[in-house]
C-alpha cells in the first residue's frame, strides 16, 4: 500500500471520528429532521463531519477536502451496497478533485467571500459519486459540469450552523449531479470553463487533478484542536507562553490577513463563534488549556472578558498564512509558530491520532478500516 493511500485512509478515519463525535449536534439533527432520503443523509453526514471544525484541512486552498467527498462516498456507497474499499477509493477521487479546484482558485475564492470547502466540495462530491457509479468519459464530465451549476457557499455562514449545513448541502448537490449524469443528463465542461462559467462567477480557476503531480493528501493537515485552522498557530504560541510560566497582562497576536478573514470574530457569543475567534482561542489557551470539544461547547465568561480587554489581533502580510507571533504590549516577542501541530511539517503521532479518534467516537471506530470487503452500510451504522 503506497503512502498516498495510507494518507487518504488516515484523513477518512479522522473525518469518520468527527462525524461520529457530532452526530447529535444541532446542525446534524436539523439536517436529519428534514427527511430521510439519500440526499438528506448525505447532507446530515456532511454537517456532522464539519460542525466541530475538527476535520482535516488543506492549506494551499484553505479547504476541508474530506468535508463533502467523505459523506458523498459513504452514504452513496452504503445505499448502493458498495464495499469499504470502493468507498475509500471514491472518497480519494473526490478528495483530490476538491484539492485541485481549491488550490487553483486560491486566494481568489477567499478574497471574494466564498467558502472554498463548499464551492469546491460540490464538484469533489460529484467526482466521488461518479467513481462509485462507474461513470466514465462524457458521463463523468457531465457529473462535474452539473455539479458546477450548484456551487455556492459564502463565508457569511462562519460561526453559525450555516457553515456546516452549507458543506452538507454541497455534498448532497454533488451526489445529485452524479445521479443525474447516471440517468442520462449531459453537459459539457466547456461551458463551465467558458466566459459565463466558473471563473466569471466565482473568480476561481477551473482545474482537475494532474496525475503527474504528488497527491494533495501529502499536504493535508489533521487538526489537534476543534476550531479554525488559521487560529492554530496562535493557540500553540499561547500554549508555549503558558508553559514558560509567562503572565503578560496584554497580548498582541500577529497573523496573516487571510487568517484574520477566516477567524474574523473579535468577540465570541457562543461556542460556534468561539471556534472562529483568534482573541478568544488565544485567551483560552493562556488561561485554561488547549481547546477541546467540551471546552468549546459554550463561552467561558472569564476567557471572553480577558480576550476583549487584553488580546489584540494585528494583520501582518509578511507572515505565512499559517504563522502567528505573540508579543507583549511593549512589542517584545513572546512566541512564534510558523506551522502548528497537525501540519505536514509536524504531523500528529499515531498515538495522538488514536487519542483524537477515541475522544470523538469511543470504540465504535476500532478496526473500522481494516477490511476492504466490509459493507459500507456497516460503517455508516457505526458512526450514526
Amino acid at each position: 500500500m503506497n503512502g498516498a493511500v495510507d494518507a487518504h485512509r488516515v484523513a477518512f478515519l479522522d473525518w469518520l471520528a468527527c462525524a461520529a463525535g457530532a452526530r447529535d449536534a444541532r446542525a446534524t439533527r436539523a439536517a436529519r429532521a428534514a427527511d430521510d432520503g439519500l440526499l438528506e443523509t448525505v447532507a446530515a453526514l456532511g454537517a456532522a463531519g464539519h460542525v466541530l471544525d475538527f476535520d482535516d484541512t488543506y492549506l494551499p486552498g484553505i479547504a476541508h477536502l474530506s468535508a463533502a467527498s467523505a459523506p458523498a462516498a459513504l452514504a452513496l456507497g452504503a445505499a448502493r451496497g458498495a464495499t469499504l474499499g470502493a468507498v475509500v477509493d471514491a472518497y480519494a477521487a473526490g478528495f483530490e478533485q476538491t484539492a485541485a479546484l481549491a488550490r487553483a482558485s486560491h486566494p481568489a475564492l477567499y478574497e471574494r467571500g466564498w467558502h472554498p470547502t463548499a464551492v469546491c466540495g460540490t464538484v469533489g462530491a460529484a467526482a466521488a459519486a461518479a467513481r462509485l457509479l462507474g461513470l466514465e468519459g462524457e458521463a463523468r464530465t457531465s457529473a462535474l459540469a452539473l455539479a458546477a451549476l450548484r456551487m455556492a457557499g459564502p463565508r457569511a455562514g462562519f460561526g453559525s450552523d450555516g457553515k456546516a449545513l452549507g458543506v452538507g448541502l454541497a455534498a448532497a448537490d454533488g451526489v445529485h449531479a452524479a445521479l443525474l449524469a447516471a440517468g442520462g443528463a449531459r453537459m459539457a465542461l466547456d461551458a463551465v470553463e467558458g466566459p459565463a462559467g466558473f471563473a466569471a462567477t466565482t473568480g476561481g480557476t477551473w482545474a482537475q487533478p494532474n496525475p503527474g503531480e504528488p497527491p494533495a493528501v501529502r499536504q493535508n493537515w489533521i487538526k489537534p484542536w476543534p476550531c479554525c485552522l488559521m487560529a492554530h498557530a496562535a493557540i500553540e504560541a499561547a500554549l508555549d507562553v503558558r508553559a514558560a510560566g509567562a503572565a503578560p497582562r496584554e497580548i498582541v497576536v500577529r497573523v496573516h490577513p487571510r487568517a484574520r478573514q477566516a477567524a474574523a470574530y473579535d468577540d465570541a457569543a457562543d461556542g460556534l463563534q468561539a471556534r472562529f475567534s483568534i482573541p478568544y482561542l488565544t485567551a483560552f489557551a493562556l488561561l485554561r488549556r488547549a481547546p477541546d470539544v467540551p471546552g468549546l461547547e459554550d463561552v467561558d465568561p472569564e476567557v471572553r472578558t480577558f480576550a476583549a480587554a487584553r488580546v489584540r489581533v494585528v494583520e501582518d502580510g509578511t507572515l505565512a498564512e499559517s504563522e502567528a507571533r505573540l508579543e507583549d504590549a511593549a512589542g517584545a516577542r513572546l512566541a512564534v509558530v510558523v506551522a502548528s501541530l497537525g501540519s505536514p511539517q509536524r504531523p500528529m503521532s499515531a498515538a495522538q491520532l488514536a487519542a483524537k479518534v477515541h475522544a470523538l467516537a469511543g470504540e465504535r471506530l476500532d478496526g473500522a478500516l481494516a477490511d476492504d470487503d466490509r459493507p459500507a452500510a456497516g460503517l455508516l451504522s457505526a458512526i450514526g
